[in-house]
């Protein structure tokens, strides 16, 4: 066999490889299944409509609005599966808050940011994100709008306290599959 036969052969075996490789390995960066409820077999889902639902590289969130006109967060953290679940409230600007424990989650369209006392601990970026976008311009739709970026210091209206009954285990789209 000649040496630009052999080349040839190892050339295609090599893209073999990587084409069954890229095919093995989850997608980076590929949107988790959803519909208008929020992310299937996920924490970060509504039993109607999403008022708006997101995901970051490490947390899902769904804002959904209640039978009782109120909203209520729901976030996972996708490493391990821990669910949180809790009152929000609206804060203006299509952005919404929640607060467990002196930790204020509040959602807009560019982002999650988790803070307290005032001071962010953690700003995350959507890779996937579903709902009202933010404009900068006044705007006769029904879409929220908002002239500046979303605030942490809105301070919710919701007085329901946070249920203390147990959650049950992380769904099958939520497992961790290890550190990220």
């Amino acid at each position: 066999m000649s040496s630009l036969a052999i080349r040839a052969a190892g050339i295609a075996a090599a893209a073999a490889c990587s084409a069954l490789l890229l095919t093995a390995l989850p997608q980076a960066g590929a949107a988790p299944a959803f519909d208008s409820q929020g992310y299937l077999d996920s924490t970060a889902r509504c039993s109607d409509a999403a008022v708006l639902f997101g995901s970051t590289d490490s947390s899902r969130v769904a804002i959904c609005k209640t039978s009782s006109g109120g909203y209520q967060y729901r976030g996972v953290r996708v490493r391990d599966g821990a669910k949180l679940v809790l009152s929000a409230s609206s804060a203006g600007g299509g952005s919404y808050t929640a607060v467990n424990d002196g930790i204020t989650y509040t959602v807009s369209s560019s982002a999650l940011v988790v803070s307290s006392g005032g001071s962010v601990v953690r700003k995350e970026s959507w890779v996937d994100f579903h709902g009202p976008q933010a404009q900068s311009s006044t705007s006769s739709s029904a879409a929220p709008t908002s002239s500046s970026a979303p605030t942490t210091s809105a301070t919710p209206t919701s007085t329901t306290p946070t249920s203390t009954t147990p959650l049950p285990p992380p769904l099958p789209a939520e497992v961790g599959g290890g550190a990220r």
